[in-house]
């Protein structure tokens, strides 16, 4: 009798043992756009460290900035049209809303790390250019060249092919002829885009990070060094709040990536995370922030990233005949290893 009541006594904890794990919640969760799976590895350990959300997107992204990512993040990288690599970065804390960013930062490669600054030691939100490095010198930061020897030669080629692409209209001489310097004609001209290859010219990648902490807190981040060519001063979305991500505790967060320019007259990040908000699931919130953009750019270069309080994650891209598929990594509690996932664009 004592044997028999004994296996009951064995089976029940691993059956109960088993539930547990099969019923586990899937957070802590890091999602970020691009395969970049050093940035996510980054991010996940520095959560399982104990970090803050912060925390994990700032080394996260940092990451991406000291490797280069895809030469389309941090120093060496897209050089403007006078060779020059400049940066935008953001950082946004889900629980307090508060946001720290930085556009076209100059002579400083942790463009992150100055955002985060700006979140932390100032009341506001986005500092730009020259001004932007003089604060980050002063927050310590180290003031040296962006520019390598692979970004003089993208830049002297460019000049090269009589300064194609660029983007610039409507001015005299014809920008899809010739180089600068330009200036308006006195009868302006309509003039098409001149930059026509997406992914090979034009396209340009961004780190976008979410991370969802364990009991819920939210943030999100971007870093990248913008479109290659393109002219001095321009900030895309990245450093936009609500543009190039978004987060909130009471939602979830998002982020995007791709032309900037477009991206951030619409929020796709913001709208993600107010579909997720209204209960959406985040792979149809995301799809939804991507439907918005397609009725008036039809042709545009984006994919955004969503994730929502729970744990639950979903992307979405706009169909090209170049970009077919976008691929995002993931890392929460139910995996080993940070993992490449992809979804087809719409």
């Amino acid at each position: 009798m004592a044997r028999k009541s004994n296996l009951p006594l064995i089976v029940v904890p691993l059956l109960l043992s088993t539930a547990l794990v099969r019923g586990s919640s899937p957070l802590p969760l890091v999602v970020n756009t691009w395969p970049f799976k050093n940035a996510t590895e980054a991010a996940w350990w520095t959560l399982a460290s104990g970090g803050s959300t912060l925390d994990a997107v700032e080394n996260g992204c940092a990451v991406c900035e000291q490797e280069q990512c895809d030469g389309s993040v941090g120093f060496g990288g897209s050089p403007d049209e006078l060779g020059e690599t400049t940066l935008d970065a953001m950082i946004m804390d889900g629980t307090t809303m508060d946001v720290g960013a930085v556009g076209d930062l100059r002579r400083i490669k942790n463009a992150i790390g100055v955002a985060r600054k700006v979140l932390e030691h100032t009341t506001h939100t986005l500092l730009a250019g020259e001004s932007a490095t003089k604060f980050a010198e002063s927050m310590g930061f180290i003031n040296e060249d962006l520019s390598t020897n692979a970004s003089h030669a993208l830049h002297s080629d460019w000049l090269a092919r009589n300064c194609q692409p660029n983007y610039w209209k409507n001015v005299i001489p014809d920008a899809s002829k010739y180089c600068g310097p330009y200036k308006p004609p006195g009868i302006l001209k309509q003039d098409s885009r001149i930059c026509k290859e997406i992914r090979d010219d034009c396209g340009h990648d961004t780190i976008g990070m979410v991370v969802i902490h364990k009991m819920g807190h939210t943030a999100a981040g971007t870093s990248t060094n913008g479109l290659k060519f393109k002219i001095p001063g321009r900030i895309g979305d990245s450093p936009i709040p609500g543009a190039g991500a978004y987060a909130d505790d009471a939602a979830g967060a998002a982020a995007a990536t791709g032309d900037g320019d477009i991206l951030m007259r619409f929020l796709p990040s913001y709208q993600a995370v107010e579909y997720m908000r209204r209960g959406e699931d985040p792979t149809i919130a995301c799809q939804k922030a991507i439907s918005r953009i397609q009725k008036h750019f039809p042709k545009f270069f984006g994919a955004v990233i969503c994730a929502n309080v729970t744990g639950s994650y979903g992307a979405a891209c706009n169909k090209l005949p170049t970009f077919t598929q976008f691929s995002f990594m993931v890392y929460n509690s139910l995996k080993n290893q940070p993992t490449e996932e992809k979804v087809d664009c719409i």
